[in-house]
């Protein structure tokens, strides 16, 4: 079931953990004159920040509450439309809800992220956003979907859970929109558990998300006095023990995608003359994550029996990120039915939700099949292939295997 850093925990993050143990220090906040203080959040931010290029960077939580406090400090909220992918982690669209926006589904192109078409045909008046999620491990056609949203004076919000360390045209994901979020969970490309993380070049933005998941202090819990609380919060705050756990993963970050993309790239260059087979269109094959290998079989009957000999499932079956098995979603079963969207005093549109609704993007998914890279999740149907862990052994003998189960399918 895990991601990638999970093959690589050792003894970097023990020992980084021991250090806050030993230090007695385990949340974001302590003694600042104390030198047993480590300050590990605030030297994750620094770090990932400065990789990145990105002014601003606050750790929160999870992927989920990064995408919550980042939709929530840039403004948006009820009687807004947030556009996103119907292909997707459902937290991209129940974070919309909870922050009491509606998600609008647009289709995914053979790029399986936003269709930039599509997305010009579902903006309204009541439009605030595009969330462009950088699918599987790849970016979206950033440049034609900030085109759009600048065309619009739409908010450009990226949700980079599943690309942590991927890049588009050389630059960081999740550094292009007004802010991007990002998660460190078990299936992610570094990880601690849980954990999240939103990056910013905006500083008011910045502020307002700092204050938001924290109660409204701002700029730290300590030395506020009562009466300078900005805004009602929530508590995201991550604490030092995953911050330590998360430096030592994302010290390894570079290594650990180098050797994901030449496994990737083994595996590709085996299975590539298989016939009947088409991978998925890539936007920037140089800044993929490589997690996956998705590829693309003749038509739904094929991709079923291969995924079934596999022991995998078609990207049409796993449930966690197809729109069609959100019935939550597409039912709208807030756990308050007063806290619904769609019948907010506020929203003036006409989104609907259906199983369907996405016609391309249905038949997409249903010849699609995910191979394992470095992300060995049943849930993202990817529990076949190898890992980073795997030996060239393993490569050949797994490429071997889908060769066969494809020919004995078409």
């Amino acid at each position: 079931m895990p991601g990638p850093g999970y093959f690589w925990i050792g003894q970097e993050e023990e020992q980084e953990v021991l250090q806050v143990i030993r230090a007695g220090y385990l949340s974001r906040y302590g003694e600042e004159s104390n030198p047993k203080f480590l300050h590990k959040v605030k030297d994750l931010e620094s770090e990932i920040g400065k990789k990145f290029g990105s002014r601003h960077a606050l750790a929160v939580t999870s992927g989920t509450a990064a995408l919550i406090t980042a939709m929530s400090a840039a403004g948006i909220g009820p009687g807004d439309e947030v556009i996103v992918p119907g292909y997707t982690f459902i937290a991209s669209m129940s974070a919309v809800i909870f922050c009491s926006a509606v998600p609008v589904l647009a289709e995914v192109d053979e790029s399986l992220t936003l269709d930039p078409e599509d997305v010009e045909k579902k903006i309204t008046p009541h439009t605030r956003a595009i969330m462009a999620v950088h699918m599987l491990g790849n970016s979206c056609d950033v440049k034609k979907l900030k085109r759009i949203a600048d065309a619009h004076k739409l908010l450009l919000i990226e949700d980079t859970c599943q690309a942590f360390g991927g890049a588009y045209r050389g630059r960081s994901l999740g550094t292009f929109g007004k802010v991007g979020a990002y998660s460190f969970n078990i299936f992610k490309t570094i990880n601690a558990g849980d954990g999240g993380l939103l990056l910013s070049d905006d500083a008011e933005l910045y502020k307002r998300a700092f204050a938001f998941h924290d109660q409204g202090h701002f700029p730290l819990r300590t030395g506020v006095e009562i009466g300078n609380r900005s805004v009602i919060g929530q508590n995201f705050r991550m604490n030092e023990l995953t911050a330590a756990v998360l430096l030592a993963q994302f010290r390894k970050l570079d290594r650990m995608l180098e050797h994901l993309r030449s496994l990737k790239s083994g595996f590709k260059e085996q299975i590539r003359d298989t016939k009947g087979l088409e991978f998925r269109r890539l936007n920037d094959p140089e800044g993929d994550c490589c997690n996956v290998l998705t590829v693309f079989l003749p038509n739904r009957n094929t991709a079923d029996k291969v995924a079934e000999k596999l022991g995998a499932t078609t990207l049409a079956r796993s449930g966690w990120h197809v729109y069609n098995n959100m019935e939550q979603i597409l039912e709208m079963r807030t756990i308050n039915p007063k806290s619904n969207p769609l019948k907010s005093e506020h929203y003036r549109g006409k989104a609907e939700y259906k199983k369907g609704m996405l016609p391309k993007t249905d038949r997409l998914l249903e010849r699609a099949i995910n191979i394992s890279v470095g992300v060995v999740d049943k849930g993202l149907g990817s529990s076949f292939g190898v890992n980073l862990n795997s030996s060239s052994e393993e490569v050949d003998r797994k490429a071997e295997t889908f060769r066969q189960v494809v020919a004995q399918c078409l």
